[in-house]
């Protein structure tokens, strides 16, 4: 059970091997002591859970451990998206929610997320402070305490959660546009979230992989290419204009063009910007992390934004959107978040504002790009994760940072940047960036140039270097 390590959005573990019945309760039993010390526990701790196997009844254990604490717990009746927990915690002035997921994992994995009291990821300091008492509860045991049914309720996640997101966005040019859509929630907990809005609104839309599969159809819940295969080809057999999917837990985003074209998280992100703070001109900056396109510092120089620029992981622009204005912010991985709603990823919000960027203009998602492309210019972006050996990965970031590396391929290095791993810039032609994961002996390569065939040079030379060392 030493195997237990609280990050930046919970923990995970393989079921059945880390993530057990009893380290669940572990973990809940942290989370619960943090609550009382750090929170007012008597205003409760919403819990839910996603469609992965034994999710409602680990839910069930962990509302047991916590309300055995004396902390009143509302408990969904049925599987809901983490962001319908978020928004509830935060909507209910609560202490805090737990959500038993493993987000975009693959099917052998589950975990439990933190969610604080203002409706998002906790910050860096919550987090220390439930490592801590994890610390503790690993160290001494959870104790025995007597099961508190009294204090175990029930909650409906989704028909609130409906409610609050329905008004985002402008039904009306939604109807006059006639789209058609297809949602691909991809087995996980955002089922018929995005159906049930478009269709109730008069804007059609239907849904494929909208079941419960705790195998997610054999393919890892993750809104990325090669795992939305079944959304390109609904896509082009039912001549939808567009497919919106979603990740495992319903916070990340990835969409289909109505040709078949993915569209990746950095071009949502910046047809989002261009949305939101241009055509729709509301106020803010914009925030996004150190691996996201360069495209997001374009769009905010021509609005007239303040860009803020921070490491890897949804927590950094969390921390900005709850101290600052910002009307937008994005990480690579399809997490997006904006002020219209709460500082957190939801990729129902997310499907709801392309369709009416894509309602306001009368355009699909590819001549949108297209035209952003012609104005800013084009940008081609591309990532591979290498299993390296021990101690490899030290030595690709010490390699990339060396000042002795002048040039790369045909491209000289013209500058560098190490807010988190290090980004090496190519000339004009672009960049790349080394970074090492924090929990998997990974090493993560980005790249982003003008030239699709580029960015993959890049990748593959990068590569090379990396495995020589």
């Amino acid at each position: 059970m030493h195997s237990i390590r609280f990050g930046t959005d919970g923990w995970r573990g393989i079921i059945a091997e880390d993530f057990t019945f009893a380290s669940a309760r572990i973990v809940a039993h942290a989370i619960a002591r943090y609550v009382v010390r750090g929170e007012d526990a008597r205003k409760g701790v919403l819990i839910g859970y996603d469609h992965r196997f034994a999710s409602d009844t680990i839910a069930a254990a962990v509302a047991a451990t916590v309300s055995a604490t004396g902390t009143p717990v509302w408990l969904a009746d049925k599987p809901c998206p983490t962001p319908a927990i978020s928004l509830l915690v935060r909507q209910r002035n609560a202490a805090g929610g737990i959500v038993i997921t493993a987000s975009h994992n693959p099917y052998s994995w589950n975990g439990i997320k933190y969610k604080a009291s203002y409706g998002s990821s906790a910050l860096p300091s919550i987090v220390a402070q439930i490592e801590s008492e994890l610390a503790n509860t690993l160290r001494d045991g959870a104790p025995l305490l007597p099961l508190r049914r009294d204090l175990i309720h029930s909650l409906e996640p989704r028909a609130p959660y409906l409610d609050t997101v329905e008004k985002l966005v402008d039904w009306q040019r939604q109807r006059q546009a006639k789209f058609r859509f297809v949602s691909d929630p991809m087995h996980g907990s955002a089922a018929g979230l995005l159906r049930e809005l478009f269709t109730r609104n008069g804007v059609a839309c239907d849904e494929i992989r909208g079941t419960r599969d705790p195998l997610f159809g054999g393919i890892h819940p993750e809104p990325i290419e090669p795992h939305i295969e079944a959304a390109r080809q609904a896509v082009r057999a039912g001549k939808y204009d567009a497919a919106f999917c979603s990740d495992g837990d319903g916070d990340r985003i990835g969409a289909i063009d109505r040709d078949g074209t993915f569209i990746n998280p950095h071009q949502i992100f910046a047809l989002l910007v261009w949305h939101l703070a241009g055509t729709r001109q509301l106020p803010g900056d914009i925030a996004k992390t150190f691996s996201v396109t360069k495209l997001i510092d374009k769009l905010a120089a021509k609005f007239d934004r303040k860009l803020h620029e921070v490491p890897i992981g949804f927590k950094y622009i969390c921390e900005l959107m709850l101290e600052q204005n910002i009307l937008i912010g994005g990480e690579e991985s399809g997490g997006i978040g904006t002020s219209l709603y709460l500082p957190e990823r939801d990729a129902t919000v997310s499907a709801l504002l392309l369709a009416e960027l894509m309602a306001w203009h009368g355009k699909s998602l590819g001549q949108l790009l297209h035209a952003l492309h012609a104005e800013f210019g084009e940008y081609h972006y591309g990532r591979i994760d290498l299993d390296v050996k021990p101690g490899q990965k030290e030595k690709a970031i010490d390699h990339f940072s060396d000042g002795k590396l002048k040039k790369l391929l045909d491209w000289p290095v013209t500058n560098r940047e190490n807010m988190d791993g290090v980004k090496v810039y190519l000339g004009q032609i672009g960049w790349v960036m080394v970074r090492a994961s924090g929990t998997e002996n990974l090493l993560r390569l980005y790249s982003e140039t003008s030239q699709a065939e580029t960015t993959q040079r890049v990748l593959t030379a990068v590569s090379a270097i990396v495995r020589a060392l």
